[in-house]
């Protein structure tokens, strides 16, 4: 339950809670201007069977656009496959023998795999990779895995889309990709970095599963994206991932001025199995390095709405579940952003934190963050005692503009604060006051269900206990 409120964000969010609204409206944050229309239309062209023991790669290669390549359920193809570079903008599509056994728009999970054929790396090399400006490819019903099994090394990868060593120009970049209904996944006692490396355009992953991304010693993901432009689509997938479950940003981009752009993330479970902590009575063996749950570093115009985001604790980060934090992160990419934000109708549960929000990169240079919407979400069981971490549902750090914390419900555990600013004040880049350090940030109609609650100007609704444990009017 809610022990105590602490509130050290100055006079512009004082104003938003104890008094008349603001007198700067905060903008709101643009949305993706592309949404990605990933309805499955069988191609008109011809259809080509690859058996068990077949040539998948000749098949690849000699695909012309229209083609579908057809997968039997059941078999394994072994190798690190290559989708070429073709000509023309009609779609080739892999698929499974057994697809209408698949439903559209219905999640796949592990107990299909028997429908699924089976694309395997042998070794730590990726089982799909593209060449550069690969294109117009879709996978549908497929398993992609590895066989690695160890953590004296690492797959860093298992679906690489990039061009080969990296894009350094937008006609380099992979796109038009889709993965639907697809069973992506490591082995659970091997490094395998990440299920899909998302450096690419036009690319969605929908109604599939990935699992089994962990690694000793260093970040993983299920998707990874930082030197790709998007725009990109993640909906209704199950995604499981040691060191974030999603991130973009992470890495700088070799593509100049790059910020993937235009993401949309619905309706996607975000799951750490507790067989990954160590300590609890679940744990399994092998300490990954778990950070948390949503990540962004570089990013514009994300929507992300309607997921349920569980099971977080501090272990190589300190247990926040989300984290929006502009970094630069190898000091090349100064244009490196996050704005544009619309976090709405998600679930956030099990963590040792809540919200993490930072206005710049304190570093190397970055862009400011600006116009993050926070709004409609269930923070349920945000606990410093069960997750460790810091049990504080929000807390922003060197400034950013426009960032709106709206109606929202948070469940706390023994905490002794739930919203808080940290100020790092650094040489040339010191501030004098707080609303210079916030501009536009607006904190209303917080629910924490478990106590009294009490009605303020402005309908800024928060426990009764809260003016006895800290929150104050401005001076």
């Amino acid at each position: 339950m809610l022990r105590s409120w602490k509130l050290a964000l100055g006079p512009v969010v004082a104003l938003a809670l104890f008094g008349a609204a603001p007198t700067f409206p905060a903008q709101s944050p643009q949305r993706p201007l592309v949404l990605l229309d990933t309805t499955y239309a069988a191609p008109a062209g011809q259809q080509r069977s690859v058996p068990a023991g077949g040539d998948l790669q000749a098949a690849l290669n000699s695909a012309q656009p229209g083609d579908t390549i057809i997968l039997q359920a059941g078999a394994t193809y072994a190798g690190n496959f290559t989708l070429p570079m073709m000509s023309g903008t009609a779609w080739i599509y892999v698929r499974s023998s057994a697809l209408s056994n698949l439903p559209e728009g219905t999640r796949v999970a592990p107990a299909q795999a028997s429908l699924m054929p089976k694309i395997v790396s042998p070794n730590t090399m990726p089982a799909i990779s593209t060449a550069a400006g690969a294109h117009n490819f879709r996978f549908a019903g497929i398993e992609i895995t590895t066989t690695w099994a160890s953590t004296s090394a690492t797959n860093y990868v298992l679906v690489y889309l990039e061009a080969p060593g990296g894009n350094t120009s937008l006609s380099q970049v992979p796109t038009d990709l889709v993965f639907d209904r697809c069973y992506i996944h490591g082995t659970p006692t091997g490094n395998v970095r990440r299920a899909i490396l998302m450096n690419s355009a036009r690319t969605a992953l929908v109604d599939s599963y990935l699992s089994d991304l962990h690694e000793v010693g260093n970040d993983s993901q299920a998707l990874a994206s930082w030197n790709g432009p998007g725009p990109f689509k993640i909906v209704n997938n199950y995604l499981e991932g040691a060191g974030e479950n999603i991130m973009f940003g992470g890495a700088d981009p070799t593509i100049p001025n790059l910020v993937p752009s235009d993401i949309e993330i619905r309706r996607n479970y975000l799951f750490k199995p507790l067989s990954w902590m160590a300590g609890s009575g679940s744990f399994a063996g092998i300490h990954w390095s778990v950070k948390n749950l949503f990540e962004l570093k570089n990013a514009q115009r994300v929507l992300i709405d309607g997921n349920v985001l569980e099971n977080n604790w501090a272990d190589a980060q300190n247990g926040y579940g989300v984290l929006f934090t502009p970094r630069n992160q190898d000091g090349t990419a100064p244009w490196s952003v996050v704005r544009d934000v619309t976090f709405t109708n998600n679930i956030v549960r099990h963590s040792g934190g809540g919200v993490n929000a930072m206005g710049s990169d304190y570093l190397h240079p970055s862009q400011p963050t600006q116009r993050i919407l926070i709004q409609n979400n269930l923070f349920d069981d945000i606990s410093n005692n069960t997750w460790n971490g810091t049990g504080t549902f929000l807390q922003v750090a060197d400034g950013g503009s426009d960032i709106v914390v709206d109606h929202n419900t948070v469940l706390q555990h023994r905490v002794q604060q739930s919203i808080r600013s940290v100020r790092r004040l650094r040489g040339r880049d010191r501030h004098d006051g707080d609303q210079r350090l916030l501009p536009g940030l607006v904190v209303r109609s917080q629910r924490d269900r478990r106590r009294p609650r009490l009605e303020l100007p402005g309908q800024q609704l928060l426990p009764v206990v809260a003016r006895r444990r800290g929150l104050r009017r401005p001076r």
